[in-house]
Formats: C-alpha cells, sequence, structure tokens
C-alpha cells in the first residue's frame, strides 16, 4: 500500500531532526577540547548528551511511523512540540540574542503545523486499518 505523502514527508522532516542532532552531537565531542578552552555556555558533555537522547527519541517515533504504529501517530506532535520547546529554551538562555527570531519562528510554525497535520492522518489512517482488519496487525 502506497504511504500517503504526509506521512512520508513527516518521516523525512523526522529523519532530518535525527541527524541534525546526530551531527551536533558529534560537533560537541570533537570540539570538546576548544569548547572547554573558551569556556562555552554550554558543556560539550551535556550538549553531546542531549542531542544524542533527542535523535534516540526521534528514532523511536521514526521506527513507530514507519511500522504503521498508532502510537507513533500519537507521539509525533508531542515530541515535536517538546522538542521545540526545549530548543527555544536552550537558545534563549544559552546563546547571544538571535538575529533571525522571524525567520526561527516561520520555519518552527511550518514545521509544527507539517508534523501535527501529518500525525492527525497518521493517525486516522492507523485507525481505520485497525476497524477494516483487525487481524493484520
Amino acid at each position: 500500500m502506497k504511504r500517503p505523502f504526509l506521512a512520508t514527508l513527516s518521516g523525512f522532516l523526522v529523519l532530518i531532526v535525527i541527524c541534525w542532532n546526530l551531527l551536533q552531537a558529534w560537533t560537541y565531542l570533537d570540539w570538546m577540547d576548544v569548547l572547554t578552552e573558551f569556556s562555552a555556555r554550554v558543556a560539550p558533555g551535556l550538549g553531546a548528551g542531549t542531542a544524542i537522547i533527542w535523535a534516540a527519541a526521534w528514532g523511536f517515533i521514526l521506527w513507530g511511523i514507519w511500522q504503521k504504529k498508532a502510537w507513533g501517530a500519537k507521539l509525533l506532535p508531542i515530541l515535536a512540540v517538546i522538542y521545540t520547546a526545549c530548543n527555544w529554551l536552550e537558545w534563549m538562555l544559552w546563546t547571544s540574542p538571535p538575529s533571525n527570531i522571524i525567520f526561527a519562528v516561520i520555519v518552527n510554525v511550518i514545521w509544527l503545523t507539517i508534523l501535527i497535520v501529518a500525525s492527525k492522518t497518521l493517525a486516522r489512517e492507523a485507525y481505520e486499518r485497525n476497524i477494516e482488519n483487525p487481524e493484520i496487525e
């Protein structure tokens, strides 16, 4: 069965976030000496650990979506909102004042909108699949 476009799009968005977090973790670990020497606001170990935890959480959601699990669609918007809130909190607390705040807000709103709409589509698809063929799953 062909996947809906929004399911594919949400899968790619989640995959991009996983890659971003793995790249962030690798950067923290690779530049640990420099960040420690110049007293970075975020400890390199903390930043790398947080990025790895986020990558694992998003990987779990991606696996759930790919396996067409109903809980994957339900957890997708929850994790997206928590992830966005944590990133904004980290950005406001530990970085310099944002110069491109309007761009960041627009990108976050678009990203959250796509993921929330996609999660509704995925949840509806999982519900219909369970009603029509409950023995398949």
